[in-house]
This record gives structure tokens, C-alpha cells and sequence, in this order.
């Protein structure tokens, strides 16, 4: 009996360290990709024409959104925008993405953005679940955190 939990338990460890390693090289890829893409904040101010990225305009059905990735998978603010992602998910279901992951990644919200390792290399993405996160946190409802993401990035 002895043997076979200890049979169970490396090849549970062996099976977890092949995980880490897999999602580590897909992180580092994925972090390389975005970062070689131009995604620099777009300073608000009045005047300004940018269209915005594509959300959902109602809280979609929480069975229908594909899971986030573990917060444990990362460190820093990359683990809290994860942390956010996990525990807000139709907020960010209703959110914009402004580093327009919508249109080269077929994004269909700032929550795509946290299906995969898209996020851990873009500011944009980290930014926006953070201010949704707070905003959330001090008691704004998804439609008013919408409005101020998008003010935040095209401005009034």
C-alpha cells in the first residue's frame, strides 16, 4: 500500500512539474509575441476618435464563459489581474480591451484576454482588471466601471 501511494504521489509531481513547464514556455512566447506588438496606453483627451473595442453589453450566462487561468500560474500584478479575471468574470465579460486584442485575436472581451496568457505580457490588459477590480471593490456597478475604462482610454 505504502508503495503505490508513493508510485501515486511522484507521478502526481512528475504531472504537475510537466504542466509548469509547458505553461511556462507558452508564457514566455506569449509574453515575447505581445510585447513585440506596439501597446502603449492612449492618452485621454477631449477630441479624440477611437472606436471601442468589442464587450458584451449584458452580463453573459457564467457557464458560457471559457474558465480563466490560475492567478497561481503568475506573481506580481500579472497574479492579481489573474486574481481579478477568476473572481469578476462577467465584469470583465462587459469590459472593452483596448489594446484592440479584438481585432488580432478575435477577443470578444477584456476577459478573453485572461482565457490564455494574452494579458501577462500587455499593460493594457493588466491595467484595465486592475481599475475594474478596485472600481468593483469600492461598490461601481459593471456599467460605470465600463464607462470609466472607456473614459480612461478615448476620454470625453
Amino acid at each position: 500500500m505504502k508503495v503505490v501511494n508513493i508510485l501515486t504521489t511522484c507521478l502526481l509531481f512528475s504531472a504537475i512539474l510537466f504542466f509548469q513547464a509547458c505553461s511556462q514556455e507558452k508564457v514566455d512566447r506569449t509574453a515575447e509575441n505581445h510585447a513585440a506588438t506596439k501597446h502603449a496606453p492612449v492618452p485621454s483627451g477631449a477630441g479624440q476618435h477611437r472606436r471601442i473595442p468589442a464587450y458584451f453589453k449584458e452580463p453573459p450566462d457564467l457557464k458560457s464563459l471559457p474558465q480563466t487561468l490560475s492567478p497561481d500560474l503568475f506573481g506580481g500584478r500579472v497574479r492579481d489581474a489573474y486574481r481579478i479575471a477568476k473572481e469578476h468574470p462577467q465584469t470583465l465579460a462587459q469590459l472593452p480591451c483596448f489594446c484592440e486584442c479584438d481585432k488580432s485575436s478575435n477577443h470578444k472581451s477584456l476577459h478573453s484576454c485572461y482565457e490564455d496568457t494574452h494579458s501577462v505580457g500587455c499593460p493594457i490588459c493588466q491595467d484595465s482588471a486592475l481599475l475594474a477590480g478596485e472600481l468593483k471593490r469600492q461598490g461601481y456597478s459593471d456599467s460605470l466601471i465600463r464607462d470609466k475604462l472607456i473614459s480612461r482610454y478615448i476620454g470625453n
